[in-house]
């Protein structure tokens, strides 16, 4: 889960509107008033220069035309910020956006502290503020670490992995996946030190698709489900005591976190919307306690 980025997208675009009208209004009518006025402002300082020397008159006149084309400061502070907060906003919205893990679903793959960055046009290009999208490009792949507006509190991004694509049938039992019934297989790796219980729990490979990954599970830990919410396309899910069924509707995903015994996932809250796709992560640009995990992910 991560921060209510929405927010700060919505902010930005504020910024953008009132710089950008402000250097407009700057460029197309202000500046040509100021010139005018500052031409105007030294021509009358030229009545009063009789008997003054060549090169003081020019001083005063250079003095006369500068007071009189000086840019008020909030006019000034907009016309050079609104260059800099318009590439942000085209980056951040339409190319790449920074996000950082702040919990330990999605361990070992990703770990609280992670900075990543996430793809925002593999899937399409969406309009900013109000995500729709206008240009499609590709579909998310079973396997990819995405982002995705939470369904049951859009304000909040989540990141999960892609496991369901629309039309599949996934089930989760007895700590096994398998998808439209063939189960995908898991070799153990060794153990791996969860912070956040404090304790070892072992860690085993997966494929799903293409992509080979590592994920984190108790074998020994019951674990019940439950939905936490009458989330949309709920009667395609059965629960039982030890697992899920699930059918994934049309341009909708089923996401799973990798630290399968501790991500709050689709197995709870159900399945996520296309419209709610932020984009794919992909490369961690850095940690602060831990330099060495920069690079890409899978």
């Amino acid at each position: 889960m991560f921060g209510m980025s929405w927010d700060f997208a919505l902010i930005l675009f504020v910024l953008l509107v009132v710089t950008g009208l402000v250097w407009c209004l700057d460029y197309f009518v202000l500046r040509a008033r100021r010139r005018a006025r500052a031409q105007a402002a030294m021509v009358n300082a030229d009545y009063g220069l009789a008997g003054v020397d060549a090169q003081e008159a020019a001083r005063l006149r250079q003095e006369a035309y500068d007071r009189a084309n000086s840019t008020p400061w909030f006019i000034e502070y907009c016309v050079s910020f609104f260059p800099v907060i318009l590439f942000v906003f085209v980056l951040r919205s339409f190319v790449i956006e920074p996000f950082r893990i702040p919990s330990g679903s999605m361990l070992p793959t990703l770990q609280n502290g992670d900075l990543i960055l996430v793809n925002k046009f593999q899937y399409g290009i969406r309009l900013p503020i109000i995500d729709k999208k206008i240009i499609s490009i590709g579909t998310p792949s079973r396997g990819d670490v995405m982002v995705f507006r939470y369904p049951v509190d859009p304000s909040v991004d989540y990141i999960k992995r892609v496991v369901g694509l629309p039309g599949d049938v996934v089930l989760y039992q007895n700590k096994t996946l398998s998808i439209n019934g063939h189960e995908v297989a898991h070799v153990r790796a060794g153990d791996y030190f969860e912070p956040d219980r404090s304790a070892y729990v072992g860690r085993y490979t997966e494929q799903l698709g293409t992509v080979e990954h590592s994920i984190l599970l108790n074998k020994e830990a019951p674990q019940d489900f439950m939905p936490i919410s009458d989330y949309p396309y709920r009667n395609n899910c059965e629960y039982f005591s030890n697992g899920v069924r699930c059918t994934v509707p049309p341009k909708h995903y089923f996401m799973m976190g990798d630290n399968r015994d501790n991500s709050l996932d689709s197995r709870y809250w159900g399945f996520v919307p296309d419209q709610n796709i932020v984009g794919r992560a992909f490369f961690i640009w850095m940690n602060f306690s831990e330099p060495s995990r920069i690079g890409r992910f899978h």
